[in-house]
């Protein structure tokens, strides 16, 4: 569905991503692992063009993403749904108004039409519309605010999701929740996932396959049991840095 060849990133002079090549398979979860800073973001930002590369070759079910036009682009945009890590969502809008956001921008529906679809997604992603939609982003808690960015992701009915730490800061129940809903869409609808994430439990829940970001490269890819199994010492260190401590990379 997504596939990276040799993609070189730059900010200044610092070089973030040194020649990344990767495959992600249609329909499944790709769980993408990496220290902080290391370049996680700048890989997904690149897939729906907020970001374009130095160099390399980027395409979404087969059109070029790297050198896309801004028509192009807008037409990308409607088929991937991207959920940053903090909702991302309009302060000054209430939550109706931010999951009907996008619906506005791309869709021309009926005043009952609209309606239905903002409750459908609200409720999708286990949140009483009649309760939520009339509140601003500040009345809800972080969690409920996650859950409403991913109900104005899924808005569009997208075939790409591209998750950024979606359980980041969250207590382990909302954490469960959000992994629940991100293998429920690869199951009951096949959606494509790109997940980045420090989460590493939740992650092993919710992947299909994995790969390891180290120092700009792709160092490991592979299904679970052959990702843990691995034999190279980043990935076995980035697994297991809760139990032994902060990572230390040689």
């Amino acid at each position: 569905m997504i596939h990276f060849e040799n993609v070189t990133k730059s900010f200044g002079e610092r070089q973030i991503l040194k020649g990344v090549d990767l495959e992600i398979e249609r329909g499944k979860t790709t769980v993408i692992f990496g220290v902080s800073g290391g370049g996680k973001s700048t890989i997904i930002k690149h897939v729906v063009g907020l970001l374009k590369p130095d160099s390399g070759k980027i395409t979404l079910d087969g059109t070029r993403i790297d050198n896309a036009d801004e028509v192009t682009l807008r037409a990308i945009r409607t088929k991937v749904g991207f959920l940053f890590q903090n909702g991302a969502l309009f302060d000054s809008m209430n939550i109706r108004e931010n999951v009907a956001f996008p619906i506005l921008e791309h869709q021309k529906l009926t005043p009952k039409e609209l309606e239905y679809k903002i409750d459908e997604k609200i409720t999708m992603v286990g949140l009483d519309p009649k309760v939520v939609k009339p509140l601003y982003p500040e009345e809800l808690s972080g969690g409920m605010r996650k859950r409403v960015g991913l109900a104005r992701t899924l808005a569009l009915e997208p075939e790409v999701i591209l998750y950024d730490e979606p359980t980041s800061g969250l207590d382990p129940v909302t954490s469960d929740f959000i992994t629940q809903m991100i293998c429920r869409l690869r199951d009951e609808i096949k959606m494509t996932s790109v997940l980045i994430s420090h989460d590493i439990g939740e992650s092993f829940k919710a992947g299909d396959y994995y790969a390891m970001l180290f120092d700009g490269v792709i160092v490991e890819t592979g299904d679970k049991a052959s990702f843990q199994s691995s034999s190279n010492d980043v990935v076995q260190q980035f697994i297991h840095a809760r139990a032994n401590g902060p990572i230390a990379f040689h």
